[in-house]
């Protein structure tokens, strides 16, 4: 594991994705057989869980329940244990057929709440796999299908022969401060009383930073004139990159733009501190898996 300044949920995942054995059949093969090989399952983007985690199953088990190769997805190994995911094909829920006694398929995100870091940075690891190749069953090229390549890692197009690679869309999601307010956002589509920070897509052609300051702008009708890195998150639903700043703004003139956001609120820090702990009665924050939380919460803490 690299060394992280800030470990968000869903980042700091345990394995080694040895790469330079995604192409190697004969090693694949053997691991598949192995008996300290383990394996997740998924099923419509849910993860097998019990009371004390995600589920590891065996792998020929879990091959068993999944026959085509192309729902099986190699994750990296830790120790001398390979791990690997099978993303189960039925209409049926499998815990209630043959993984009956096994856990339930739980939603990731109220899930990661209850996991082990470890185990949901495997579990969006492998989600995200299992989304973008639902995404890519069909060449962009030539419109042929597609099939799966260096175990679950690449599609290729047999007609084409145009190589397709996983996808992460990264998204700046930044905390305006002007001196000791910050600023948080509202969607409409949200719970009544939540507010987070502001968030958007990074465009063509511009930086991490020039995104953060553009969405600023468009948002909330705020210059900034200082962004800092925090850190970053992947946010498996599907397969975003969310990468954190604080940012200072020229002024507190902040006027919703009511089209991502319908509402604005600056916060003192004791305020955005009591927000943290739910002590506002018409107010709450992102829940701590929400890289949104910890950006917050950094502010608070004098970053």
């Amino acid at each position: 594991m690299p060394p992280i300044a800030f470990q968000n949920t869903f980042a700091g995942s345990p394995l080694d994705r040895a790469a330079a054995r995604r192409v190697d059949p004969d090693w694949l093969a053997a691991r598949l057989m192995d008996p300290t090989s383990w394996c997740l399952a998924l099923w419509k983007g849910q993860i097998l869980a019990d009371d004390k985690g995600v589920v590891g199953l065996p792998v020929a088990f879990a091959t068993t329940v999944e026959t085509d190769p192309d729902k099986l997805l190699f994750l990296g190994v830790e120790g001398k244990a390979a791990g690997f995911a099978v993303d189960i094909d039925n209409d049926l829920d499998p815990a209630a057929g043959p993984l009956a006694g096994h856990g339930q398929f739980e939603e990731l995100r109220p899930l990661a709440l209850r996991l082990p870091a470890n185990d949901a940075a495997v579990a969006a690891c492998a989600r995200s796999l299992f989304e973008w190749r639902r995404r890519h069953r069909w060449c962009s090229n030539c419109g042929q299908p597609t099939r799966s390549a260096e175990a679950g890692w690449k599609r290729v197009c047999p007609a084409c022969r145009t190589e397709h690679f996983p996808r992460t869309d990264p998204v700046a999601i930044m905390l305006p401060t002007f001196g000791e307010r910050c600023l948080l956002g509202r969607q409409a589509s949200w719970r009544p009383g939540m507010w987070s920070a502001l968030a958007g897509f990074v465009e063509p052609g511009e930086s991490l930073e020039e995104a953060a300051a553009r969405e600023i702008k468009e948002e909330a009708g705020l210059t900034a004139v200082r962004v800092r890195y925090h850190s970053s998150q992947p946010w498996p639903f599907p397969s975003q990159m969310m990468v954190g700043f604080i940012a200072e703004v020229a002024d507190d003139q902040a006027t919703p733009d009511q089209t991502e956001l319908e509402a604005v609120r600056w916060f003192t820090r004791a305020e955005a501190a009591a927000l943290l702990r739910g002590e506002i009665e018409d107010a709450f924050a992102p829940p701590p898996l929400a890289i949104a939380h910890q950006l917050l919460k950094a502010w608070v803490d004098g970053f």
